[in-house]
Parts: C-alpha cells; structure tokens; sequence
C-alpha cells in the first residue's frame, strides 16, 4: 500500500539553541520511521514557547476505518495510555510536578499506539478517538454526540499517570 507521511509542526523559541529543535526533529523521525511512516517536511514558526506535533496522512481500505461515531450500547471502553499528560506538563510549568511525574509522561508521549491497535484490531472495535488536546471529556462527548449512545465513565478506574492525580 501507499506510505504513511507525516507533517511537522513546530514552534520554537529563537533563543533556544538550533541544536534542541535539530534533537527534536531527529527523535520526531526516528518514531516515526518505527511507526512504519516517512516524514515528509513540515511547517516551523517562531513562538514563545516549544511546542512540537504531527499531522499524518494515510490511506485505509473503506471497510476497516475505525470511525468515532460508531459506538453502541454496552460497548465497553478501552484506554491505551494513562490520562494526565497535560496536568503533568501544566504543573512542571507551574512549577509544582511531583517528582518523576515528567519522565513517566515523557515516556507515555513517546509511546507508539501500535501494539494497543495490534491487540485490539481482531475484535473491530466500533468507535475508536485519541485522547489528546481535549482530554478524555472532551473526545468522550464528541464520540458520544456523534454515535448517538451516552458514554459513563466511572472515575475510580481511569489509569493516570504517575503525579498526574496529586
């Protein structure tokens, strides 16, 4: 089949040194090249502050897009990660991040979701999302709305990251 591409997305501060963005760039590459995907080139801009994503451009076969409107009654949901990357990231900033809490969620961000979509793909799973930006509530009404189904989550059994509740 056609190759997976990636995009970057950068934004970095002019007094950082040129070195950092080139280590980011040179790991962003070496994840993806794992992930079985090209990077391709990208789009850099000048910000206050390091921020650094992905867009990824494929293609799939029609019958095995994993849609996020196509959950049902009594599915059940999976998580793949814990939750608390950007509470981690908020209170490292903030100068109040438990310690080792920024290396667990390091190592959770440069996780690759392969083998969770390996484990799961036998059993087609009806709805699938990303829990990025808009946190677990976020994605969770979205698919929600979107499949016409009312999502519970019960709070005791959501995985964290390590500092992330603290």
């Amino acid at each position: 089949g056609a190759p997976l591409l990636a995009l970057s997305v950068t934004a970095f501060p002019e007094e950082l040194p040129v070195e950092v963005l080139g280590a980011v760039l040179a790991g962003a590459d070496e994840r993806v090249r794992e992930a079985g995907a090209i990077l391709a080139g990208g789009h850099t801009i000048r910000d206050d502050e390091p921020k650094y994503g992905l867009a990824v451009v494929g293609l799939v076969h029609p019958e095995r897009i994993w849609p996020k409107s196509g959950a049902r009654p009594d599915d059940v949901l999976f998580l793949t990660k814990p939750l608390g990357t950007g509470i981690v990231l908020q209170a490292k900033r903030d100068g109040v991040a438990p310690a080792n809490a920024l290396d667990a969620a390091i190592a959770s961000m440069l996780a690759l979701n392969r083998a969770a979509a390996d484990a799961i793909r036998p059993f087609e799973p009806s709805a699938v999302t990303d829990v990025t930006g808009f946190g677990l509530l976020g994605h969770a009404v979205e698919m929600a709305e979107r499949s016409g189904v009312r999502l519970v989550v019960d709070a005791e059994t959501l995985p964290a990251l390590p500092g992330a509740l603290e």
